[in-house]
């Protein structure tokens, strides 16, 4: 049986309700994407990185989260960015000859000594990025799920940080902006997601260890518009 290997974003992305079978074998099979798929921009991993950056360079000089942070509960430390690295940060299943891997944005040690996980997301939180919240919600429970198999439990809290671009104008300039140069602020803003490791994470694995395993496609969701696609690069190589 061949390994499936496996990242927590892929997975929500294969076995969430509505999710295309044959789309989520093709993904299984082709390093998690979509032939056809742009890559995610550069500028979100630039601030992302930024963010951890005065993320944790505030806990380490100030001893505490900057000032714009939300509240996320009493904070004592975090996880070294180093433990959380792709060939560290990851739970393998023996019986479904399976491996989840991914990386936190980051992890905090809260003073009861439980741990709290964070995703960063640069958008603003519109019905848009509720619509992807089920995706988000098995990303962050499936680093939970690592977490336990990496000594970072308990998991208390799970929670994306928003980090929402203030276009607000007044006479055409950016309100508060600085007299010259071009300035964008960003307000971080908390959404909780539900604590649910046990109840979801093994479940969704089996699943996509059966998908994975079928060796063929199975039949497309009717009107699946990346189905159409395939169809049509399909025909023209014909």
């Amino acid at each position: 049986m061949e390994e499936l290997k496996i990242n927590p974003r892929l997975l929500a992305t294969v076995t969430l309700a509505g999710a295309c079978p044959r789309c989520a074998w093709i993904r299984l099979h082709y390093r998690g994407d979509m032939p056809f798929q742009i890559p995610m921009p550069g500028i979100f991993i630039s601030i992302d990185a930024y963010i951890k950056r005065l993320v944790r360079g505030s806990l380490g000089s100030a001893g505490k989260l900057p000032d714009w942070f939300p509240e996320i509960g009493k904070v004592k430390g975090m996880v070294p960015e180093d433990e959380l690295a792709w060939n560290r940060f990851f739970r393998v299943e023996p019986d479904l000859r399976a491996t989840l891997r991914g990386t936190p944005d980051d992890i905090f040690q809260l003073e009861d000594g439980s741990f709290h996980i964070v995703d960063y997301k640069t958008a603003k939180f519109t019905e848009a990025q509720d619509a992807l919240f089920p995706i988000y919600d098995v990303q962050l429970n499936s680093y939970a799920y690592i977490a336990e198999a990496t000594g970072h439990a308990p998991v208390s809290a799970l929670s994306l940080i928003y980090f929402e671009p203030q276009t607000d104008m007044v006479h055409g300039k950016r309100a508060g902006a600085p007299p010259a140069g071009a300035w964008l602020e960003f307000r971080a803003t908390r959404k909780k997601a539900p604590l649910a490791v046990h109840g979801r994470i093994p479940g969704l694995l089996t699943r996509a260890r059966e998908l994975f395993d079928q060796a063929r496609p199975p039949k497309g969701t009717a009107g699946c518009g990346d189905c159409r696609k395939f169809a049509e690069v399909w025909g023209l190589l014909s």
